[in-house]
């Protein structure tokens, strides 16, 4: 039934076909035994459904049935769940609304208009106005996570959007989430333990996902062969990656395109020269100032991919944040152990010495090479940013927090080499 509020971009792929207006507004209420759904739908999107018209308007006056088929359609269209039992609404109602009605400002003035006939004498342009609709869902009045789903404009994918704020006790104190039609099945409140084991995910499938982390790590341990000289390594990587992800997340980033463009070019000017450092000889001391920077540098795209997505966290940002850096951290342990595997694989026999890690170096060097030109020169064409005192005091900020943790880690560093001396693991012919 769904697919009556679809609109076919396969029949119809020019750009001028594809509607204006893509983003749908709902309010999502629970009071007792009812849960409330209201939500106001571009008519852009609802090409699915006959509508009356007359000389480039539509008519008012003969449209409720197409406003039913339409309301009764997005009853499909928008999934609901309480506690994974999916719910159907049993009381339904709609109405149309001009293009600039401003009636959607709070979930109160929404049911109050959509509850009012609407006025014959109304003018709406076809495509430039909305359907407004209140779906009532009965539920059990008790402590539940809610989960929702859009499937109107499939076809659109992320192009089509629903912006929904929750409202948990109908006090208007809930969040607000915006989902697509590729999001799936979202919660609305998620619990503790959801938005941790989820968070997780999310961490690590943003670091397995990262080409940059990837051959970081690649290069960082084709030279070495013992799993003992990649415990510091990885401890730099995930202490340096923690202050920046949790200091960006706290606003004390610039938040800017110079910025992102910046922290691209320095990941891909930093794998270039450990690559040539593989060539020309490795050094396990410098590497691990090497996987700080790097750490530090991938930390501001991580809290960027984070950002985005604490509007699914409900109100459990804090713990979504540091369950992040733990799926970040589990990522990286893992992308090391199959990295790891993969090189003692490749590299044995006559590939086990210099030669193998000269060659697997050179092709590693070829591509961060064509990375960093293309991002320095994508920086080189942003206007830099404006000088303030709010940017010197938070780069000092961010200077000490970096001393601070390279002191810490420097006397664990030692005090660990003197109680476990480590012999040297690097290939030599």
């Amino acid at each position: 039934m769904f697919l009556c509020v679809m609109l076919s971009a396969a029949a119809q792929p020019l750009m001028h076909d594809l509607p204006q207006d893509t983003v749908m507004h709902a309010f999502f209420r629970v009071q007792g035994s009812e849960a409330h759904l209201l939500i106001r739908v571009p008519l852009d999107l609802l090409h699915g459904i006959s509508w009356p018209t007359n000389h480039g308007e539509y008519a008012i006056e003969d449209s409720q049935a197409a406003v039913n088929q339409a309301v009764d359609a997005l009853g499909h269209a928008i999934l609901i769940w309480q506690d994974g039992e999916r719910l159907t609404p049993t009381i339904s109602s709609g109405r149309l609304a001009a293009l600039g009605d401003l009636s959607f400002a709070n979930p109160q003035t929404a049911a109050a208009h959509i509850a009012q006939p609407t006025a014959a004498g109304l003018k709406i342009a076809v495509d430039l106005g909305y359907l407004d609709a209140h779906l009532i869902y009965p539920i059990r009045p008790a402590a539940a996570v809610f989960s929702i789903q859009s499937r109107v404009a499939e076809d659109l994918q992320d192009l089509s959007k629903l912006t929904v704020q929750f409202d948990p006790d109908g006090n208007n104190r809930g969040g607000a989430m915006t989902i697509s039609a590729q999001s799936g099945r979202v919660a609305l409140n998620p619990n503790r333990t959801q938005a941790a084991l989820g968070f997780v995910l999310v961490g690590m499938q943003s670091l397995l996902t990262n080409a940059d982390s990837l051959l970081f790590i690649l290069c960082l341990m084709i030279p070495f062969r013992r799993a003992r000289d990649f415990g510091a390594l990885y401890a730099a990587f995930v202490l340096a990656n923690l202050i920046s992800l949790a200091g960006t997340v706290a606003g004390f980033a610039a938040d800017s395109v110079w910025f992102g463009a910046f922290a691209a070019s320095a990941s891909a000017v930093m794998i270039f020269f450990l690559a040539l450092g593989n060539i020309f000889g490795a050094n396990l001391q410098r590497r691990r100032l090497w996987t700080g920077l790097f750490g530090f540098v991938l930390g501001f795209a991580f809290a960027k991919l984070l950002a985005e997505r604490l509007q699914f966290a409900g109100a459990h940002s804090q713990i979504a944040l540091w369950f992040f850096a733990v799926g970040v951290d589990l990522g990286t342990l893992l992308a090391f152990a199959l990295t790891f595997v993969g090189l003692a694989l490749i590299l044995r026999g006559a590939r086990a010495g210099p030669i193998g890690i000269v060659v697997l170096s050179a092709l590693v060097a070829h591509a961060s090479w064509h990375w960093m030109i293309d991002r320095l020169r994508l920086l080189w064409q942003i206007p830099w940013p404006t000088v303030t005192m709010a940017g010197f005091y938070h780069l000092a900020q961010w200077i000490f927090a970096l001393l601070l943790a390279a002191g810490a880690y420097t006397l664990a560093a030692r005090r660990i080499e003197r109680r476990w001396p480590r012999t040297p693991s690097l290939v030599v012919d």
